[in-house]
Formats: structure tokens, sequence, C-alpha cells
């Protein structure tokens, strides 16, 4: 009888939040994710120019690759009531997996943070019409974000705080409000309080991110991120909870599928 060793552990994770169409990033890098054992990743929308590359992608990674419909608070500008329609028609008329990424952003521009609101709750309103969950944006805004959720929440309202940043109080109003928390290469960064805010709420509450091209986990940040670096995170949340890699893909998987059952 021949030695056919120890089989192989199935593992697969998910990346919850991936810009595949950003111009940085090409198919050999949704190849190289697969390869990585990342099944499924799923692409969150800035605004109408994104939509095509996105449904491209989409199209042709059909059993790998997701699309979300939404305005990026970035994104809302003087013309954000036009941006609305278009992702309000888009909604209407096509299958999406989430509303995002939507939310505001205190960071780069204060211009426009009365339309930010207005678009992030309209779009809220939209997700519970269409039956998806939300993946929110909130830097800088994170107090702000979570008061609009609880004044939206009404037992159906369901998604992730992407690439979460605010403290440990308030990932325990995210958990409680039914959302999960969002976990990305900065979970591998040195000056971060995620590994206190993981084992805090615990796995059964967070989800895997690389929120690529950007904000790449360590030894390769400051560089181009892609999803194949999924595993990475993953490990580092191992590392901070005292698990095996196994049981965080396990787990952040199927919370992730949870998200996005529709």
């Amino acid at each position: 009888m021949g030695n056919e060793g120890t089989p192989k552990t199935l593992i697969m994770f998910i990346d919850t939040h991936t810009h595949l169409y950003d111009e940085q990033l090409n198919d050999d890098d949704i190849q190289r994710a697969i390869d990585a054992d990342v099944s499924k990743m799923y692409m969150p929308n800035c605004d109408s120019s994104t939509i095509e590359g996105m449904l491209r992608i989409a199209n042709k990674w059909s059993n790998n690759c997701f699309p979300m419909m939404g305005l990026h608070p970035c994104y809302v500008k003087d013309n954000y009531l036009a941006e609305l329609g278009i992702v309000e028609q888009y909604l209407s008329k096509h299958k999406f997996y989430a509303v995002g990424e939507i939310g505001l952003d205190y960071y780069w521009d204060m211009t426009h943070v009365r339309q930010q609101a207005v678009a992030f709750e309209t779009q809220i309103d939209w997700a519970l019409q269409y039956d998806l969950p939300i993946v929110i944006h909130s830097r800088e805004s994170t107090h702000d974000c979570i008061d609009i959720v609880r004044k939206k929440q009404n037992g159906h309202l369901k998604g992730i705080f992407h690439c979460f940043s605010g403290s440990v109080e308030q990932a325990k109003q995210v958990v409680d409000l039914g959302l999960y928390l969002g976990i990305g290469g900065v979970v591998t960064y040195k000056k971060t309080n995620l590994p206190d805010i993981i084992r805090e709420v615990g796995l059964q509450h967070i989800v895997l991110e690389t929120d690529a091209p950007y904000l790449a986990p360590v030894p390769h940040r400051g560089k181009r991120n892609e999803s194949s670096y999924i595993p990475i995170i993953a490990a580092k949340v191992a590392e901070s909870l005292g698990i095996n890699i196994e049981e965080v893909a396990q787990t952040t998987t199927r919370n992730a599928e949870a998200i996005f059952s529709n």
C-alpha cells in the first residue's frame, strides 16, 4: 500500500472588498488570488466611471468576482443626485450582491459632508428595499456612520464596516447593530488596535478584505495590494486569537456567505 500522506485541508477564503477594476490590477491578480484559495472576491463600486470595468470583470469571472453598486462618499460631488440616479437605475435592473461602498469620509474633503450623509441614507434605504447588505466606508467618521446605521436599523439591515478603524467601544456598537467588521492589511501594522478589537468582539463578527490595490499587509506595505494576500491577513488574525488559520478561513468565509447570501 502506498503512503499517500495526510490529505490537504480544504481552505477557502473570501475577499469581501477588492477594487479589481482598478488600473493597477489585472486578470493575473485574480488568478493568483484563486490559486491562493481566495475563491470569491466582492467588488465595491465608486461612481458611474467604475461600473463598466467592474461589470466586465464580473461577467468574465462570474464564478469568482461579484459586483456591488453604490456611490462612494469620496465621489460625492455637486453632481451627486445625478450619480445617485445612476445607482438607482442599475439596482433596479441588474443583479448586485451589496450596496457599496457607501458612507462618510471626513479625511480628504469636508466640502460635501451634508451631501455625503444624504447619499448614505438614501442608499441604505435602497439596500433595505432590495434586501441587500451594505458595505460602509467610515474614514474619520465612524461615530456618525454608526449613528446613521442605528437610525436605519429595522431588524433587516446587514453589512460590513469596511476597513474598520474605530475604537473597541465602537466595534461593540457595530456588532450590537448586527453588522460585521471588515479586517484588512492594517491588522498587520505595528501601530494598530485591530488585534485587541478582534479579541474583544470575536471571530464570529469579522470578515476579511484587502481593499486592493490599497493598504497592502506587511511585508508588502507601501506596495500594490492584491486579493492573493488575504491568507497573510488571515494568519495575523489567527495569531491574534491564538488559533489556526483553518479556523479563521472557515469562520470568516461563513460570515461573508451569510452577509452576501441574497
